[in-house]
């Protein structure tokens, strides 16, 4: 059997906005934004340069209720981990676009790692796993 996770959805406050920053200072690219006139949404699909894995699906808050996890999808735990081939270059640029970065880079047993923040607030981890990191071996 085979399986994967093909999306995981994102709250966000705006379409446009949330566009604007995944393309813009996270380097993500746009694989789609469709116009779904039945529900009156939009399908956004976004993923970070050079992936071919899961992806996220930017899904505006459509109902009252769903309005409060917008920036605290995971209760202000870390919630999305973004691994890159260079830390230091990533980071770098990050810092330069205006990414706030609420932990500092840390070396850690398993790589490099900082976390900062979305648009929102949504924590996210910035790592470079080490080559023998159990998920790097599963990519050879």
């Amino acid at each position: 059997m085979i399986q994967s996770i093909v999306h995981i959805a994102l709250v966000v406050k705006d379409y446009d906005e949330a566009i604007e920053f995944y393309t813009r200072k996270l380097n993500f690219t746009l694989l789609e934004d469709t116009y779904q006139p039945e529900q009156d949404k939009r399908w956004v699909v976004v993923a970070p340069p050079g992936s071919v894995g899961t992806t996220i699906l930017l899904a505006r808050a459509s109902k009252p209720e769903q309005e409060p996890f917008i920036g605290n999808q995971a209760g202000g735990r870390v919630f999305l981990f973004l691994n890159t081939d260079d830390f230091w270059r990533d980071y770098e640029e990050m810092v330069q676009r205006g990414i706030e970065f609420v932990r500092p880079p840390k070396k850690q047993p398993y790589g490099m790692v900082a976390v900062f923040k979305d648009l929102y607030g949504n924590l996210w981890d910035l790592l470079e796993l080490n080559e023998n990191h159990p998920l790097m071996r599963r990519t050879k």
